[in-house]
């Protein structure tokens, strides 16, 4: 089906949030239906741990849609500020997209997705995720059935976010649920993330793709200082971990897995960008700092432009 109205239909524009259980592909599904990196994306559960907005605009259409932390138990001051957000993040929306990793069993937090969901009274687009993993593609007909008749979906459309698969098919079911509407963003406009906090993001990306299942949970990055001239900026950025133990797994023998994350990260940074980068990285400990308010508020852009206080 064609992704432009045709002659004479009016425009459409609204909001979709992307909620389901940690690791199910949120952000990389985001990625594909924006049509470019907007989230980082690992391997690890908790990746995504702010509202993240894409923004898709079409000839007749503009979709805004929500990246959301995954839903999980809220154990500590992060989490709960996690699920908070996004609990924020399905409200008021024209639509939800509940992201389901169809190779892994039903559990309990497929479950919460659904209740929350549920509450909302915004109609919900079931999306099986990950359907290349699945081998024997006759499971997806009875895990379709089985959340069929837990919950009254939309739709439900089969994809691989990492592959592409589906993907044409489920923008065009969430523009037949969009009202008639204004264009809220500019035509080049793809995400509402600084390119300071995008920064700080792509250098945790890959800290979590070069570290041990220790590290992930308890990293953050803030940018300590931004330098621009005309042929260079400088980038200025503190990894933050909790124990000693993990600042020597960041940095690594003779300092060779911060070389590894640093000039991963300023690579891509540079093609995001489109700007030559240089960028010096160190490392902290800051012993609970999941629990400290003043470091919680350092890693959302709305509410600190820069480190915490000390």
């Amino acid at each position: 089906m064609s992704e432009t109205p045709r002659a004479g239909e009016a425009f459409r524009s609204g909001f979709v949030s992307l909620i389901g259980r940690p690791n199910a592909g949120k952000s990389t599904l985001l990625n594909a239906l924006v049509g470019q990196k907007v989230a980082i994306v690992a391997d690890k559960p908790q990746t995504t741990r702010t509202a993240i907005q894409g923004v898709l605009t079409l000839p007749g259409a503009q979709i805004v849609f929500v990246d959301t932390p995954g839903i999980h138990k809220a154990d500590s001051s992060l989490n709960k500020r996690l699920m908070d957000t996004v609990r924020g993040a399905v409200e008021e929306r024209d639509a939800l997209v509940l992201v389901v990793d169809a190779s892994r069993a039903f559990g309990p937090e497929d479950q919460g997705a659904i209740d929350l969901a549920g509450k909302t009274g915004t109609p919900v687009i079931l999306v099986l995720n990950k359907i290349d993993l699945v081998k024997d593609k006759s499971r997806l007909l009875p895990l379709i059935d089985h959340y069929r008749k837990l919950f009254d979906f939309a739709a439900c459309v089969p994809i691989s976010a990492a592959r592409g698969d589906g993907i044409d098919i489920l923008r065009q079911e969430i523009l037949t649920r969009l009202p008639e509407g204004p264009a809220y963003f500019p035509e080049d406009y793809v995400t509402d993330q600084p390119e300071r906090f995008l920064a700080a993001e792509l250098i945790r990306e890959k800290v979590l793709a070069a570290t041990r299942e220790e590290v992930p949970h308890s990293v953050a990055v803030i940018v300590d200082r931004w330098e621009e001239t005309p042929k260079l900026t400088r980038i200025y950025a503190t990894i933050h971990v909790e124990r000693d133990g993990q600042k020597a797994i960041v940095i690594g023998a003779k300092a060779a897995t911060l070389k590894q994350i640093g000039t991963a990260a300023r690579q891509e940074m540079e093609r995001l960008f489109g700007f030559h980068i240089y960028l010096d990285l160190h490392v902290h400990v800051q012993p609970g700092w999941r629990e400290q308010a003043a470091y919680l508020n350092a890693l959302d852009w709305h509410n600190s432009r820069g480190g915490p206080a000390e």
